[in-house]
């Protein structure tokens, strides 16, 4: 009887004791950190579908999937944060592009130097400042969440890689991976000696780049949370960037523009004419391949074809023009076009916007459907739509999918399921628009000043 008993027990603790060890292999999978967009899964269950999500990460997307608006964020050195609603009428040339205020308010006690907005429809907005604080909006709600004070420096970077994480950078020398549910850190990359100035994540999402005033570029890993690679710059990088495929990618220091493989390999060296502030990789709307935008001091965004051929050397083949000082950051997003409201059947189903910003205050909008296949010549492409800001020094740039204001509301019965993936914090902190004026009354000098 006593050696029943004791088989029983034995039996019950082996049970628990694989139960408890199930659990936490569970956790230690759930806390391992997606990146990707689209993202990396939390769970084995969904490790095959998350597979093959990035394996088709590259292919476009479906005219459905795509937003019919959008919304644009701009950030200042007068610390006000400028939030614009855009949208897509149909007009007799066929359509055209309308830009409309939706918010202008001081955000941070000092200069903003960053902005993020989470991809696919997602709700977070994140700015940062040199008050060394990244804060969380709900776009949705126009709501502030909180302040994330893991920093000890000023905010450099930020980008949602997924709807549910973000990734910081800062003048500390650290970046920081958050997860969108309760901000928690899941990692904090340390290595660079100094200033960090610029973070891109693999559309992988797995891995990811940063160059910082330490002349040197890093590569980390995202899974496991440490560095993998770093190699020695000849100069101070300011921007990294991967292509969209993840081929490639680049580094910006200056008015050069280095291109390399994915094992750090130099393929390239572009010498732009003027100094760069702002680089990105965009598709084409009309053909095939890879465009690479350049804003720069000379108040113009240079584009340049990236060759099938990795061997031959990008060649710009047209400008966007419109602004009357330097252009400070440019930013894109493919948008929907051909819906109920159109009546012209006729007209392109989706195009890709790029949205600028400058010094001159002004944020414009420009249609890339406007470049065609082939060039004989170097064309110059005007903006669609424009908002002037009266003369704000202008210096980051996000543009997020348009999403109803008011609360979220279901699509195809998944929206309330994936707003509680991102989060679903309430906040007392309610934005308060005020006019242009009021804001510039309250503005504290900023620490950094504007470049003569």
């Amino acid at each position: 009887m006593a050696e029943t008993k004791a088989t029983r027990k034995a039996e019950r603790n082996l049970k628990k004791a694989r139960i408890e060890k199930s659990l936490a292999r569970k956790e230690k999978v759930q806390r391992q950190p997606a990146n990707s967009e689209p993202s990396v899964p939390f769970s084995s269950k969904r490790k095959g579908k998350a597979k093959e999500t990035v394996k088709n990460s590259t292919t476009p997307q479906d005219q459905s999937s795509l937003p019919s608006s959008f919304v644009i964020v701009a950030g200042s050195y007068e610390r006000l944060l400028y939030g614009l609603g855009g949208t897509v009428t149909s007009s007799e040339s066929g359509y055209e592009f309308h830009l409309k205020p939706i918010f202008i308010f001081p955000a941070h006690v000092s200069c903003i130097k960053a902005v993020a907005a989470s991809p696919n429809g997602g709700k977070w907005l994140a700015t940062g400042s040199a008050d060394e604080i990244v804060k969380v909006w709900d776009l949705g709600r126009r709501k502030e969440i909180g302040g994330l004070m893991h920093h000890q420096g000023s905010i450099t970077h930020l980008q949602f890689p997924s709807r549910s994480h973000l990734l910081s950078a800062s003048e500390d020398g650290t970046l920081c991976l958050f997860h969108a549910r309760d901000w928690t850190v899941l990692r904090t990359l340390k290595g660079h000696k100094g200033r960090v100035n610029s973070v891109a994540v693999h559309p992988s999402g797995k891995v990811a780049l940063s160059v910082g005033c330490d002349k040197t570029l890093r590569m980390w890993d995202l899974m496991r949370g440490k560095g993998s690679a770093s190699t020695k710059l000849a100069k101070e990088g300011e921007v990294v960037r991967w292509s969209l495929t993840g081929s490639s990618f680049i580094v910006q220091s200056q008015s050069s523009i280095d291109i390399f493989s994915t094992d750090m390999a130099l393929r390239h060296s572009i010498t732009h004419p003027s100094r760069i502030h702002s680089v990105r990789f965009c598709k084409r709307v009309n053909g095939k391949g890879e465009l690479l935008l350049v804003a720069a001091e000379d108040k113009k965004i240079s584009i340049y074809e990236i060759p099938e051929d990795p061997e031959q050397l990008p060649v710009m083949v047209a400008e966007m023009i419109g602004h009357s000082n330097r252009v400070k950051a440019v930013e894109t997003l493919d948008i929907a076009l051909k819906t109920s409201a159109f009546k012209n059947k006729n007209m392109r189903e989706t195009t890709t916007i790029v949205c600028t910003v400058s010094s001159d205050g002004k944020i414009l909008v420009y249609d890339l459907a406007a470049l065609p296949a082939k060039l004989e010549d170097k064309l110059q492409l005007r903006p669609s739509a424009e908002y002037d800001t009266k003369g704000t020094r202008l210096t980051c740039l996000t543009i997020a999918e348009g999403r109803p204001t008011g609360g979220s509301k279901p699509m195809n019965g998944k929206r309330k399921h994936e707003d509680e993936e991102e989060g679903s914090e309430e906040d007392e902190n309610e934005w308060e628009p005020q006019s242009e004026l009021e804001g510039k009354e309250e503005e504290e000098e900023c620490e950094e000043t504007e470049e003569p």
